[in-house]
């Protein structure tokens, strides 16, 4: 079992309880949270809980992000949360809970360890040991979406120069507290070459402060076929938000099952723990619902808060219960199982071997020695000159109903210049002017990219200036002229260095 970068809540006196913000959750929730405070309890555990309701109840009383104000006064208090998995109703309007207490407090670190734990889980990879750490707070998750025409929505994509080095800082960090030797960073920077490309490049750049680890890139695809194809080439693999919510769920099914795995968000202020499933409405109720990955959140939680030897004697006692063949039914097997049990049963199974070892499985492992770089309260970012930042072009987004991509070219040269010039019209990314091709299909939104008069004499990749007056010029003609413009994104030069991929065909 792994513990954390993260500075941990130290009680006040030595042995005493550490207050702890518990969420019961939704679905399966209530009953698996139960009996995972029953067996912490019996370990003595020392927790002062203080519960919260979050969730589905919330979100039908009004709170969009399904937490109640009075709730952020517990999670400022205590700095860690234990929550159970909740449900998020159908319907428009309603934001992640997860999402929304990750960026608000802060938790750029997703790390969701991994282990197989044959013979006693059936799993086709029985050395897998894998730790996946995965940005929490940016990429797709900002959750920023727009309809922009009847046929297009956009989701905005967003990876920042900090939020790449605070988490790629910490996952060399990790490797280092926990003495893994491999870190591999999966990313999709053959195609995204800005944003992704981003975090490869911090990646490389990091990775320079650490050459006793071995360090690989790989783009995702591929990386997450050999993820589930070959996970033992695996040790920790570093990527962004969307890939490694993806990956971590694909590595814990193979490993043996969803429903085993417990993750750790942490920030420099801050923990959640959590199973990595959700609330499974479905067995609410039936007493049949694993709660081993919750149950793995919470020895997280405890090593996190110093209670590592509390944590270990529940993890042996858990991998002796799998040893001895009681399986709740997700992992039952018939050939290899002694008994079905419940969600009840399994924890008073695990509080009866408190105390007690596997045998085959490999004893929980202690907590690692503190380093000198590590805990560490604040990881740095590099340090960095502001680069010089030059407009250089704009495109312009328009909608336009079954629209002749020449026609419009046409047009949209007329209006630019003389101080622009249209470039290329692209329609989701395919050039469909100058020069297109009649088979290309396009919708009612079109990205035309205009650029200084000048530039167009001059050979790539030269862009000359252009000025912010122009580019409200530009926009003031195509309003006149009755074209309707849904937005525009400004083309910048750093430092010389294009700040904007080329379109396809460009």
């Amino acid at each position: 079992m792994e513990t954390l970068l993260s500075p941990a809540p130290t009680p006040a006196v030595a042995g005493a309880a550490a207050p702890v913000t518990v969420a019961m959750g939704d679905g399966i929730g209530p009953e698996i949270m139960t009996q995972v405070l029953r067996i912490l309890d019996a370990a003595g555990a020392r927790l002062a809980p203080d519960f919260i309701e979050v969730g589905e109840q919330q979100y039908r009383a009004g709170h969009s992000s399904g937490i109640a104000p009075e709730a952020w006064d517990s999670l400022r208090r205590t700095g860690v949360l234990l929550k159970a998995p909740i449900t998020t109703p159908l319907g428009g309007g309603y934001k992640s809970l997860n999402v929304t207490l990750r960026k608000t407090l802060g938790l750029y670190a997703n790390v969701r360890p991994n282990r197989s734990l044959h013979p006693a889980v059936a799993t086709r990879f029985p050395t897998l040991d894998v730790v996946i750490i995965r940005e929490n707070e940016e990429d797709l998750y900002a959750g920023i979406e727009h309809q922009q025409t009847p046929d297009v929505v956009q989701c905005l994509k967003l990876v920042s120069r900090p939020g790449c080095e605070k988490i790629v800082r910490y996952a060399f960090e990790y490797c280092r507290q926990h003495g893994r030797r491999k870190v591999t960073c999966m990313t999709k920077d053959n195609i995204m070459k800005l944003t992704d490309g981003l975090f490869h490049r911090v990646f490389m750049e990091i990775g320079r402060e650490y050459p006793e680890i071995e360090q690989e890139h790989q783009i995702i695809d591929i990386g997450a076929a050999r993820l589930a194809d070959t996970p033992e080439r695996y040790d920790v693999v570093l990527t962004l938000n969307l890939y490694g919510d993806i990956i971590s769920d694909i590595v814990a099914q193979i490993a043996g099952s969803v429903g085993l795995a417990g993750s750790a968000n942490i920030g420099e202020g801050g923990a959640l723990f959590e199973a990595i499933h959700g609330s499974a409405p479905d067995i609410a109720g039936g007493d049949i619902a694993n709660p081993s990955g919750l149950l793995q959140a919470a020895l997280l939680m405890l090593r996190h808060l110093g209670q590592s030897e509390v944590a270990q004697v529940v993890e042996n006692a858990w991998l002796r219960t799998l040893e001895d063949g009681l399986h709740t039914a997700d992992i039952y097997r018939a050939d290899a199982s002694r008994e079905r049990v419940g969600t009840t049963a399994f924890a008073d199974a695990v509080i009866a071997r408190l105390g007690q070892q596997p045998a085959q499985l490999g004893i929980a492992r202690p907590a690692p020695a503190p380093t000198q770089t590590t805990p560490r309260p604040s990881l740095p970012l590099v340090p960095r000159v502001r680069p010089q930042q030059e407009l250089v072009g704009t495109d312009v987004f328009v909608l336009a109903h079954d629209a002749v991509p020449d026609e419009l070219g046409q047009q949209l040269r007329a209006l630019a210049e003389p101080a622009l010039h249209l470039k290329i019209i692209t329609n989701r990314g395919v050039k469909v002017f100058p020069q297109g091709h009649s088979e290309t299909f396009c919708t009612d939104h079109w990205r035309c990219r205009f650029v200084s008069a000048q530039a167009v004499a001059g050979s790539e990749p030269y862009y000359a200036p252009v000025t912010y007056p122009q580019v409200l010029a530009l926009l003031s003609r195509l309003t006149a002229a009755g074209l309707t413009v849904i937005k525009t994104e400004n083309l910048y030069l750093f430092d010389g260095q294009r700040g904007f991929s080329l379109g396809q065909g460009e």
